[in-house]
């Protein structure tokens, strides 16, 4: 059973999601600010977290930072703001996925569900006949979970870990940020430019010598992006 933590200082949301969370058949783990939802991922096992932006004490995006210091557990971000550049914000500063307070109980699971499918698969059976995918000095292992840049281990979240191998298993190909984002998300790709835009950049952070100058994850000028065929 997935441990779900969810903070947020507004006591009647964090009592309405429990509720919502342990009737889709998940334990959950309840905190009101940022320090004790570090303190509770440090401790315990925790499958993905939902973390308000605005908190006392240490506020969401605060708090995420500190957390991806020390676990690339899912993270999905709960805001009452709904402008893009908040949005942006928070995909920037790691997290995975946004929900925009008032939500859809419906959407919020689905979202859930969608993070949780990502993450366990990067430890879970692997039915690809193809595990290995090795491109310039980049290897990807699908069974292993694991990802090299010139045998150095990369660190990437279950989001940046599944757009580098939906690219690198299909070399050459150009994928626009809706078509990356239905194959990863599963959503409908409504604003996925940014999104996309985001966790691009931090994979070319991860990986790439020079982000400004990327010898592995190139885009293409109002199409998408791409890993160079290897001629």
């Amino acid at each position: 059973m997935y441990t779900i933590l969810i903070c947020d200082d507004e006591k009647d949301i964090v009592s309405a999601l429990k509720i919502y969370l342990t009737g889709d058949g998940y334990q959950t783990r309840e905190a009101y600010n940022g320090e004790e939802a570090i303190e509770i991922i440090k401790n315990e096992e925790i499958h993905l977290a939902l973390l308000d932006i605005m908190m006392p004490n240490k506020d969401g995006l605060s708090a995420m930072a500190e957390i991806r210091e020390i676990s690339n557990i899912p993270i999905i971000l709960l805001t009452a703001k709904s402008e893009n550049r908040d949005k942006l914000m928070g995909l920037d500063s790691g997290a995975d996925d946004y929900v925009t307070k008032p939500f859809l109980t419906s959407e919020l699971l689905a979202r859930v569900r969608s993070q949780l499918r990502r993450y366990t698969s990067l430890g879970g059976y692997n039915t690809e006949k193809e595990t290995k995918y090795t491109y310039a000095g980049i290897v990807l292992d699908a069974e292993e979970k694991s990802v090299t840049v010139d045998g150095d281990l990369i660190s990437l979240t279950p989001t940046e870990f599944e757009i580098l191998k939906l690219l690198i298993k299909n070399p050459g190909v150009v994928f626009s940020p809706k078509e990356i984002y239905k194959r990863i998300w599963k959503d409908d790709p409504y604003g996925a430019e940014g999104t996309v835009a985001v966790h691009i950049r931090h994979l070319r952070e991860k990986i790439e010598i020079s982000p400004a100058e990327p010898r592995y994850l190139k885009a293409v000028w109002g199409q998408g992006y791409k890993i160079e065929k290897i001629k």
